[in-house]
């Protein structure tokens, strides 16, 4: 009954409003064939923030995937405060984003934010942050990376627990060196959790639409933050172009889906 009332029906009418010209504001429900998709496929904005996605989430995971790969190696090493390190890196995570965007949106403050006084008094220029069209996405982007990061630094952390010990312990036996161990034993056997992290990344950073909604309003300067789900949201709560906003869910559904299916296969 759950999945029935809260996916199936829902997606249903999804694919039913792409095409009609359905508006929120008026109610009219008229079918118009493919004209949603033509009008989107013809529109800069959807184009723009199709653009914006694909760089921000392979940016993303890229980043995010190899420092978590990288502090979760150094957190299965003996080093002091092991413990407290593991619950620093996955604070974040637990912090609600509309919380932890208002409080970055402090921090990118051009004025009076830590992060230009820092720059100030090391000498180095300053930025602008979120209020220039060309560092809007990539200050987003350090955000998203510093509230998610934990989270899969988790998952391959647990993975590289479960190694048998006795596998490294042969291969040190034999003289092998920790590179070695790293990328002949560690890394192989690491492959699922790094598969699933990789796909649930794509899942998610193609998701991402809070923080972009709470930081830059309306999609920054210039349109220049403005991801696939802003523009979805735009396109039906603003505009009140419903049967639009359905048409680009679709295509934003088809594009994660491809996107997955070819990381599957790879």
């Amino acid at each position: 009954v759950a999945i029935i009332l809260l996916f199936l029906i829902p997606v249903v009418q999804v694919v039913a409003y792409s095409f009609t010209n359905y508006n929120l504001t008026t109610g009219m429900k008229a079918y118009n064939g493919l004209a949603n998709y033509e009008y989107l496929f013809t529109d800069d904005r959807f184009f723009k923030a199709i653009r914006n996605t694909f760089t921000f989430a392979t940016l993303k995971l890229v980043i995010d995937t190899s420092l978590a790969l990288a502090i979760a190696l150094m957190l299965d090493s003996a080093i002091p405060l092991k413990k407290y390190l593991r619950s620093a890196y996955f604070a974040p995570v637990v912090v609600p984003v509309v919380a932890s965007s208002l409080i970055w949106i402090w921090f990118f403050d051009p004025g009076i934010g830590p992060f230009n006084q820092i720059l100030s008094a090391l000498g180095l220029p300053t930025s602008e942050w979120l209020y220039h069209e060309d560092t809007a996405l990539l200050s987003i982007l350090m955000f998203s990376i510093w509230k998610g990061l934990g989270y899969n630094v988790v998952l391959f952390l647990a993975g590289l627990q479960n190694i048998p010990t006795s596998y490294i312990e042969a291969a040190q036996v034999d003289g092998a060196k920790a590179y070695q161990v790293l990328f002949k034993i560690k890394l192989p056997l690491l492959r699922p959790i790094i598969s699933f992290v990789l796909m649930i990344g794509i899942i998610n950073t193609f998701k991402v639409f809070a923080e972009v909604n709470v930081m830059t309003p309306k999609g920054g300067p210039l349109y220049s933050t403005a991801l696939m789900v802003n523009y979805i949201y735009d396109t039906a709560f603003t505009s009140g172009r419903m049967g639009r906003a359905c048409s680009a869910s679709i295509i934003l559904f088809l594009i994660i889906f491809a996107l997955t299916i070819i990381q599957t296969k790879l």
